[in-house]
């Protein structure tokens, strides 16, 4: 629901004050693409794209182009990819895709970044690299990261751990279904 993928049977949803509710359909695409930064399992890049134009999307979506190429390119820069630009998004390793589903997650500056089980489909160490990547970039850009995780272990410290069990959620390390990192 923080994705505004689906909608609350009762209640609110507000992110930045904004409550998402009451937004119709074209509204809450919109803030979606401006306010949400999604990090899948699967990095979903077009394969037919450049890691480049990968990034660029979120911003040709929302139709805020002026600087675009610079801000991603930067990105990529960031999380050690300028040497990949150009290539396909099919020529590139799993843990480099995720790395652009990153720097994708953050072009437009969004409130919160949702990664849903953003290391499920890599190897041990490349799932380091990729927590410890959104941790300094969390840092860095002082960002709102809200990891959805099985694999708890795997981010060692963070600021916030919600625990979901049987369709309720408790603060701190709870036997779990499914954990929610912040």
């Amino acid at each position: 629901m923080i994705g505004l993928l689906d909608s609350p049977t009762n209640g609110k949803i507000s992110i930045d004050g904004i409550d998402t509710t009451t937004l119709g359909d074209d509204e809450i695409s919109s803030f979606r693409n401006k306010k949400l930064g999604f990090i899948f399992q699967f990095s979903n890049l077009l394969n037919d794209l450049s890691v480049l134009e990968n990034v660029l999307l979120p911003r040709q979506i929302a139709g805020t182009n002026s600087i675009a190429e610079k801000d991603a390119r930067d990105l990529l820069k960031t999380v050690g990819l300028e040497d990949q630009m150009n290539k396909r998004a099919n020529k590139i390793s799993g843990g480099q895709a995720q790395r652009v589903a990153i720097a994708r997650g953050l072009i437009n500056k969004p409130s919160i970044v949702l990664a849903d089980e953003p290391t499920g489909n890599l190897d041990s160490v490349t799932s380091d690299t990729i927590v410890q990547l959104m941790k300094s970039m969390a840092k860095k850009l002082n960002q709102t990261f809200i990891i959805v995780t099985h694999e708890r272990e795997t981010f060692g410290n963070v600021d916030k751990v919600i625990t979901i069990k049987d369709g309720r959620a408790f603060e701190g390390n709870q036997p779990s279904e499914m954990e929610i990192l912040v």
